[in-house]
Formats: C-alpha cells, sequence, structure tokens
C-alpha cells in the first residue's frame, strides 16, 4: 500500500492482541522518530522503549487503566527534557561539529545566541518547549508505525507525575510527555477497527493564499 492508503488504514488502535512486533519495524519506527526535525536541531527529549510486563503492568493504572498499556508489544515513551542548560545546549552542538568534522562561525554564534536564551528562562517554559518537539517525532512514529503496518494507540490520558516515577525519569532530568503502544489490532474486541474514518474536507482543512 502507498503512504496514504496505509494513512487511511491506521486508527488509534483500542484493542490489542499481544502479538510481538518484529524488532526490525520496532527499529524502523524508532529510527523515524530520530530524524525527526526538532528546534534548532536540539532533540530535546528521549524515547523510553518499555517490553517489560511488570513494568507496564505499573504503568497501566496511571494511564486510566487503558488495556492498550498491557496488551501492546513495546510501549514507547516520549520524555521531554525538564529544561534547557548549557551542558546540554553545547553536546548537541558539539556533536554537530565532531560529526561534520568542521566548524561554522554562524553556527558558532548561533550557539551563543541559544546559550544567552534558553538557560535563562524559567524550566517550565523550557519543559513546554521541548515537549513541543517530543510531538514532532511523535507524528514521525505514528506516521512510521502505519507505514509498516504497525498498531498504534497515541495516548495523553495518563498521570506523567505517575509515570516519571515508574521510569525514574527525574533523575535522568526528563518529564513523560506521550506514550505510544506499539501492537496489531485484536479486531474482534475493537470497537472502533470498522468505523469510517472522520477528518475535516479539503476545504475546511486547507487555505491556499495564491
Amino acid at each position: 500500500m502507498e503512504l496514504i492508503e496505509k494513512l487511511n488504514w491506521r486508527f488509534a488502535t483500542k484493542a490489542m492482541n499481544g502479538q510481538k512486533v518484529p524488532q526490525e519495524k520496532v527499529d524502523k519506527i524508532l529510527e523515524a522518530a530520530r530524524l525527526a526535525p526538532t528546534s534548532s536541531g536540539l532533540q530535546p527529549f528521549e524515547i523510553i522503549v518499555v517490553t517489560n510486563q511488570e513494568i507496564k503492568e505499573q504503568i497501566k493504572p496511571h494511564a486510566w487503566n487503558q488495556p492498550q498499556i498491557t496488551d501492546c508489544s513495546h510501549l514507547l515513551v516520549f520524555a521531554a527534557w525538564d529544561t534547557y542548560t548549557e551542558e546540554r545546549i553545547n553536546k548537541m552542538f558539539d556533536l554537530t561539529n565532531d560529526i561534520r568534522g568542521f566548524k561554522n562561525e554562524g553556527w558558532e554564534n548561533y550557539r551563543q545566541m541559544l546559550l544567552s536564551t534558553y538557560p535563562q528562562r524559567s524550566a517550565e517554559e523550557n519543559f513546554t518547549h521541548a515537549a513541543k518537539q517530543a510531538y514532532i517525532s511523535f507524528g514521525a512514529a505514528i506516521i512510521a508505525a502505519a507505514f509498516e503496518e504497525v498498531d498504534s494507540t497515541p495516548m495523553e490520558g495518563f498521570s506523567p507525575e505517575e509515570v516519571d516515577k515508574v521510569l525514574n525519569l527525574k533523575e535522568k532530568g526528563l518529564k513523560s510527555v506521550l506514550l505510544l503502544p506499539l501492537g496489531y489490532r485484536d479486531a474482534s474486541n475493537d470497537w472502533l477497527v470498522n468505523l469510517t474514518k472522520v477528518r475535516k474536507s479539503k476545504e475546511d482543512f486547507i487555505t491556499e493564499v495564491n
């Protein structure tokens, strides 16, 4: 199937059958998430991949007891930096210089601009900005999952503070933002599987300025 066909195929799966997703497919989904664009290329978030069933059981009550948490194959937790620091910013700029093998004056000036701006902002403002970057990667993962014909369920319905405790994210300077269970649909128990996808019409969704 072509990409658009697969996007029409996908839906927010409400019931999963517990079947394992091949690691090759999971790796492609994670790579798509890793390659997603982010502001200033900082990638201010991480993805925690949970396959441990006991940990998923611990997370489930903090995610409205949604069954996909435990019935999925892999649970992806998108966790954003709790704030921007000089160390974090420098690490990404240094990585760019190391990989490209040279320093660029304009790029170094841009580094100094960020260093003089981001760390001075409140942690709350910085976390909000970092979380928005995680959403971009989250979208890429959902699309990649559809392309691989792997079901997924985008989730904001959970208690980040409690999930952070289960995964010890505070110690890493991270805060959970989004959950994405990956697996395969249990068609016989999923009330949404046969319902027509509903989206705005192109006319109501797209405005062209020519």
